[in-house]
C-alpha cells in the first residue's frame, strides 16, 4: 500500500498525502476510533468539516492517535453559510478549539454559497470576506495552508481578485462519472491542488456494469478502480469510511489504469444518486 506513503507538494511548499480518509457521515462519536484506526493502517491525512458535526471527535482521533501531531495532515472547512469577515474569524477559532490542536493543515471555504442556496446567488463579497479571515489565520501560522471547496473558475477568479494567498487548494466532487475537465485544467493552471471527495460517487458507482467489468479486468474492485482513477488525475483521493477493512481496501491501489481505460472513465457521464441526489452537491445544479 505505497499510495499510503506518497505525497503531493502545494504550491506554499506544503506536503499533503495522496489519499486520505473523509469522515463526511462519521458520528461525532464513533470519529475518534476510525481516525485512531486509519492511522493505524498508515493513513496521514484526515478530513472533516465544521459542517460534519465531528470536529471533536476527529480532533481526539488525531490527539490519541499512535502517531505524533507533525505527521498527520488534518483539514476542516469553514461552514458554507459564513460570508462574513468576524463570522469566518469566530469559526476559525471554533474549529481550532473543538479539534483541540494547535494548529490545522488545511482549511478551506466549504462552498461559494450557503447550502440552501447552492449555485445560487451572488456571494462575491462575503466570499473574499471569509477569504481574508483564512489568509489572515495562515499568516498567523494557525492554518498551514487555505484553498475551498465547490468552487467553480467564477468563484475562484473572483477570491483571486482580492487575494494574497492564491487558494492552495480545491476540493470537488470528482469521480468516474463526474470529471469537471475544464476546471481541473484551470485549477492545475493557477497550481490548486484538487482534492477529490465521493471518488466512488457516493457508493452509485458501484451498479454501473461498464466500470465493474473494467474493474474485473484488472482484478481489483470497483472502489479501488474509482480510487486509482481520481488519482491518476494528480488530485488527491478522499474516500469516506468508518470501516477498517474498508480503509485497507481502499488503499490498496499500487496498480495503473491505461490511457484508453482512463479516457473511457473520464467520458462516463450521468450516475444516479438515488437517494442522496437531495444533498446540494449531488443534485446536478
Amino acid at each position: 500500500m505505497t499510495i499510503l506513503n506518497e505525497t503531493y507538494t502545494l504550491s506554499n511548499g506544503v506536503g499533503i498525502p495522496k489519499l486520505g480518509l473523509g469522515t463526511w457521515f462519521i458520528d461525532d462519536d464513533r470519529a475518534a476510533e476510525a481516525v485512531r484506526a486509519a492511522v493505524e493502517i498508515g493513513y496521514r491525512n484526515i478530513d472533516t468539516a465544521q459542517a460534519y458535526g465531528n470536529e471533536r471527535g476527529v480532533g481526539e482521533g488525531v490527539r490519541t492517535a499512535a502517531v505524533p501531531r507533525d505527521e498527520l495532515f488534518v483539514s476542516t472547512k469553514l461552514a458554507a453559510e459564513i460570508k462574513d469577515y468576524d463570522q469566518a474569524v469566530d469559526a476559525i477559532d471554533g474549529s481550532l478549539e473543538k479539534l483541540g490542536i494547535e494548529y490545522i493543515d488545511l482549511m478551506l471555504i466549504h462552498s461559494p454559497q450557503p447550502w440552501d442556496d447552492f449555485r445560487g446567488g451572488d456571494y462575491a463579497e462575503g466570499n473574499r470576506a471569509a477569504w481574508r479571515a483564512l489568509e489572515e489565520a495562515h499568516r498567523a501560522g494557525r492554518i498551514r495552508s487555505v484553498g475551498v471547496s465547490n468552487f467553480q473558475q467564477g468563484d475562484l477568479e473572483n477570491i483571486l481578485r482580492s487575494a494574497t494567498v492564491v487558494p492552495h487548494v480545491n476540493q470537488l466532487l470528482v469521480h468516474a462519472g463526474n470529471t469537471p475537465s475544464k476546471l481541473l485544467d484551470y485549477c492545475e493552471g493557477k497550481q490548486i491542488l484538487v482534492e477529490a471527495y465521493s471518488p466512488i460517487a457516493h457508493g452509485a458507482i458501484l451498479r454501473n456494469t461498464e466500470v465493474r467489468a473494467m474493474a474485473e479486468r484488472y482484478g481489483v474492485s470497483v472502489p479501488q478502480l474509482c480510487i486509482r482513477y481520481t488519482l491518476q488525475l494528480g488530485t488527491v483521493s478522499l474516500p469516506k469510511t468508518a470501516n477498517p477493512e474498508h480503509m485497507r481496501s481502499n488503499a490498496d491501489v499500487d496498480f495503473e489504469i491505461s490511457g484508453d481505460d482512463m479516457d473511457a472513465l473520464r467520458g462516463l457521464r450521468d450516475v444516479d444518486y438515488g437517494e442522496h441526489s437531495a444533498f446540494p452537491v449531488y443534485s446536478g445544479k
